[in-house]
C-alpha cells in the first residue's frame, strides 16, 4: 500500500499553487493552457454535422454519407467560404458565412479529390465549419489510399491530406479533435460505419490528429457479445482494468490475467465484469498453454478467443549508459517476447480455446515506441517492436480473417504516472493538443473499438492515443 502524498512536500505545494486562479493564470503565461473537458462516451455530437464530398472522382455509392445514415447521424449542407458569401467586419476585415447553431462535426468525403485545385473546396468547406464547431466537435477527413490512386498529382494531393488533418489538430479549439480516414476503394459504408461511429462519438475523445486505413471488412460473421470470450493481460489495475470494465459494458465475456501477486486486485475486476480469472505470469514458458486450457476448461472445449487485448508492460527506466541487462532482459521480455511467444501458441488453429479464426489481436504499443524517449532505450525498443509485430501478423495472415492492430498511448493518468515529479508531469500532461493527460478509458474505447467485429475492415494499423502529443509521428 502506497503512503499518502505529504501535503507539505513541494510536488504537493506546486500542485496547491497551480490548481489555484493565481496558479491557473501563471501556468497558461507559462505555455501550460489548462484543458477542456473532454467529451467521453458513446454519444454523439449534440449539434447537427456538416457533410459534403467533394472531388473531380466522388463514388456513386456514396459510402460516407450512407455510413452516416445508418448511424443516424442528421447531416447539413455545409457553408462555403468565397468573396461573395463573406460579411464585412469593419475591426476585422472580410468575415466567412457563420452557421446559425453550433456544429456537432463537420464530416468530408474526399475520396474523389485528384488535384490540388480541388483542395481550395476543402478549406473553403473547413473554414466556417472549424468556426462553428461546438465543444468537443469533431472533424473528420475520408479520403483515398494514397497507393490505389493514380498520377503524380492525385498521389500528392492524397498524401497532402495528412499534413492538413495534422495541423487542423493543433488548430482546433475546446476539445475539439480532427482525424483522416482513408477509405479503400473496394470498402463500403458497412465497412465504415464502425468507424465514423467512434470518431464522432465520445470514444474518440483522446484520439486527434490521426490517420488510418479502413478497408473491407475482413469477416462478415457476426456473434452475440455476450459469446464473445476477450483476453485482456494486465488486467488487474489501471488501464488493463478499464479495458476488462469496457468489454463487459459491451457484453463480452472477460478472462483477466495478471500476475500472482496482484491476485486479490485481479479477482476483483474479474468479478466486477463477472469474469474469470487467470494468474499467470506471462513470461513462464507455458503462458500460452495455460490461457487456452483455462477457456477451454471455463468454457468448453469448443470455445476460443475471439479478441485479446496485450496490454501487459513493465517499465524499467534508466540511461542506457547505466543500464545493466537484467533491466534491459525484463522490459524485453514481458513488454515484446512474451507477446510473440502467446501468439505463437494460440494462433495454432488445433488447440482447444487458442485464437478463433477471426480473432481481433490488439496490442498495446507506445509514443515511446514511434519517437523514442530519454531514458527508455529498453522501452521504446520493446514498443517499437510491438508495432513490427502487428505488421509482420498482418502479412503472415492476410489470408486469413483475423485482424491486428496497436494502439499507442500518450501520457495517460494511471498511479505509474502519478509518481512522476510534478512539474515534468504537468509538462508531459499539457504537451499535447488537447493540453491534458488522458484517461484509461481512452485507451480502453479505442481498445475495444478496434476489436468490434464490425471494425474487421481495420488491419495492421496503429492508433495513437495521446491528444496528438508533440513527440512522435
Amino acid at each position: 500500500m502506497s503512503r499518502p502524498a505529504n501535503p507539505l512536500s513541494p510536488d504537493a505545494l506546486l500542485e496547491g499553487l497551480l490548481s489555484s486562479p493565481f496558479g491557473r493564470s501563471l501556468a497558461k503565461q507559462l505555455g501550460l493552457p489548462e484543458g477542456p473537458r473532454l467529451r467521453r462516451g458513446s454519444g454523439l455530437p449534440t449539434g447537427p454535422v456538416a457533410y459534403d464530398a467533394l472531388g473531380e472522382a466522388a463514388r456513386e455509392d456514396a459510402p460516407v454519407l450512407a455510413a452516416l445514415v445508418r448511424l443516424g447521424v442528421s447531416t447539413i449542407r455545409p457553408l462555403h467560404d468565397e468573396p461573395a458569401t463573406r460579411t464585412a467586419d469593419p475591426d476585422h476585415g472580410p468575415q466567412p458565412p457563420a452557421y446559425d447553431a453550433p456544429l456537432g462535426g463537420v464530416v468530408l468525403d474526399l475520396t474523389g479529390v485528384r488535384s490540388v485545385a480541388v483542395l481550395e473546396s476543402v478549406r473553403a468547406v473547413l473554414r466556417p465549419a472549424v468556426r462553428g464547431l461546438e465543444a468537443c466537435g469533431r472533424v473528420i477527413l475520408v479520403g483515398p489510399v494514397v497507393e490505389e490512386v493514380e498520377g503524380f498529382e492525385a498521389k500528392a494531393v492524397a498524401r497532402g491530406l495528412d499534413g492538413l488533418v495534422r495541423s487542423l489538430g493543433k488548430e482546433v479549439r475546446g476539445g475539439a479533435t480532427a482525424n483522416l480516414v482513408r477509405l479503400a476503394a473496394d470498402a463500403g459504408a458497412d465497412d465504415l460505419a464502425s468507424t465514423l461511429d467512434f470518431l464522432l462519438s465520445g470514444r474518440s475523445a483522446y484520439v486527434s490528429g490521426q490517420a488510418w486505413l479502413v478497408g473491407r471488412r475482413r469477416s462478415a460473421a457476426e456473434r452475440p457479445e455476450s459469446r464473445r470470450i476477450v483476453v485482456v493481460t494486465g488486467a488487474a489495475r489501471g488501464i488493463g482494468a478499464e479495458i476488462a470494465r469496457t468489454f463487459h459494458r459491451v457484453g463480452a465475456t472477460v478472462v483477466a490475467v495478471d500476475v500472482p501477486r496482484s491476485g486479490e486486485a485481479l479477482g476483483a475486476v474479474a468479478n466486477e465484469v463477472q469474469g474469470t480469472a487467470l494468474q499467470l505470469d506471462i513470461t513462464a514458458p507455458d503462458a500460452g498453454h495455460r490461457i487456452a486450457e483455462h477457456v477451454a476448461e471455463r468454457y468448453g472445449e469448443d470455445a476460443r478467443i475471439q479478441a485479446i487485448a496485450h496490454n501487459a508492460g513493465i517499465t524499467r527506466d534508466r540511461m542506457l549508459a547505466n543500464m545493466d541487462e537484467k533491466r534491459w532482459a525484463q522490459v524485453l521480455d514481458v513488454n515484446l517476447a512474451a507477446q510473440l511467444r502467446l501468439n505463437a501458441v494460440l494462433l495454432d488453429p488445433t488447440l482447444p480455446g487458442g485464437y478463433a479464426e477471426d480473432v481481433h489481436i490488439v496490442a498495446s504499443a507506445s509514443t515511446s515506441g514511434i519517437a523514442g524517449n530519454r531514458g527508455q532505450t529498453n522501452y521504446a525498443t520493446s514498443k517499437a517492436g510491438v508495432i513490427g509485430i502487428v505488421l509482420a501478423l498482418r502479412e503472415a495472415y492476410a489470408d486469413r480473417p483475423l485482424t491486428v492492430n496497436a494502439v499507442a498511448p500518450g501520457f495517460i493518468e494511471t498511479d505509474m504516472t502519478a509518481a512522476i515529479p510534478f512539474v515534468q508531469k504537468e509538462m508531459f500532461r499539457r504537451m499535447n493538443s488537447l493540453h491534458q493527460g488522458g484517461r484509461p478509458i481512452d485507451v480502453a474505447e479505442t481498445i475495444v473499438y478496434l476489436a468490434d467485429p464490425a471494425t474487421s475492415g481495420v488491419n495492421g494499423q496503429v492508433i495513437r492515443v495521446c491528444g496528438q502529443a508533440i513527440v512522435g509521428a
